[in-house]
């Protein structure tokens, strides 16, 4: 138990690393580049581990690794560009805030980890909490932008499922590195088409890519498969509810956004989402309650034998 605890916790490094990404996109890299900047933070830093890592896939794994980096890289992040230009952040963030459902129906429809109504009823309160946290009054639902921000959910959440359903057969930086490759190289194209050359870089902007291709890429990716690997799809999935929370405290901390009552409500229920779905706090409870069960039938039959006890003392007339 405690050892899954320490897994759990690494695993939050991941949305974690991906909400304070908001904030180093937004400040340091180029603006109006989401391609460019997706693309490099993909293949330059999937190259490098390839690099320390120096092992090609072989088999089935040419065409599973090329679909992993597609699903969790390449047009996982399309869609959420094309979300990201149709829609205002706050809708964008709250229809991501679904994928925790996606990943566990997903988990049990190919993996069968069945997921409990609590993991469920956690995730929905968890999406509310972020829909308070982050959604704005006066937004307009484009269905486009919509359907790309559920596709962006349901790309992602396979190819996290996919990594529980294939037994990868090397270890999770090299794993990460031919995701990144493959999921670069399907960008590249689509950024040069859509965006053109690439555009000037400063030194403020090469900080700006090493903090997201090394923290919010690499070791975010890397602790997030582990979780995958290691623990249930459940436990995963709830705890990428922390990314909204995390961009928000990095936005009020660094770029002085507004946080009020609302905000911290939503942090609340996120909070209580993601702890109360955990699959080892409904094992403890479930464990506490058949204590507390078993002592109360213990103390009822205890009463009983000390009720016929007291029958058999009393003298007959």
């Amino acid at each position: 138990m405690e050892t899954n605890w320490r897994i759990l916790a690494t695993t939050a490094i991941a949305p974690i690393a991906w909400g304070t990404g908001y904030y180093v996109t937004e400040t340091f890299l180029p603006p109006d580049r989401p391609l460019f900047g997706a693309m490099v933070r993909a293949l330059p830093f999937g190259l490098l581990l390839l690099a320390f890592r120096p092992r090609l896939p072989t088999g089935d794994w040419w065409w599973r690794a090329a679909v992993l980096g597609v699903l969790n890289v390449g047009a996982f992040f399309v869609l959420i560009f094309v979300a990201a230009y149709r829609l205002p952040g706050g809708l964008a963030a709250t229809l991501t805030a679904t994928s925790p459902i996606a990943i566990m129906l997903l988990a049990w429809l190919l993996v069968r980890e069945r997921p409990h109504v609590a993991s469920l009823a956690g995730a929905a309160v968890g999406a509310a909490g972020v829909a308070l946290l982050v959604l704005r009054a006066g937004f307009t639902a484009d269905p486009i932008g919509v359907a790309a921000s559920l596709g962006a959910v349901a790309m992602s959440s396979l190819g996290y499922v996919l990594i529980k359903r294939w037994h990868v057969p090397v270890d999770l930086l090299t794993l990460t590195g031919w995701q990144l490759v493959a999921g670069g190289l399907a960008l590249l194209p689509v950024a040069l088409i859509v965006e053109g050359a690439p555009p000037p870089i400063d030194a403020r902007a090469v900080g700006g890519f090493l903090f997201i291709g090394l923290i919010a890429t690499v070791l975010a990716n890397v602790m997030w498969f582990r979780g995958l690997r290691e623990l249930p799809a459940a436990a995963v999935s709830l705890v990428g509810l922390l990314n909204p929370v995390a961009g928000t405290i990095v936005g009020v901390a660094l770029a002085g956004e507004a946080f009020g009552p609302t905000q911290a409500g939503g942090m609340f229920l996120v909070l209580l989402g993601v702890v109360a779905g955990q699959p080892a706090v409904l094992a403890a409870v479930r464990r506490r309650l058949g204590r507390t069960a078993g002592a109360a039938v213990e103390e009822q039959e205890q009463e009983q034998q000390d009720r016929q006890q007291a029958r058999e003392r009393v003298p007959v007339a």
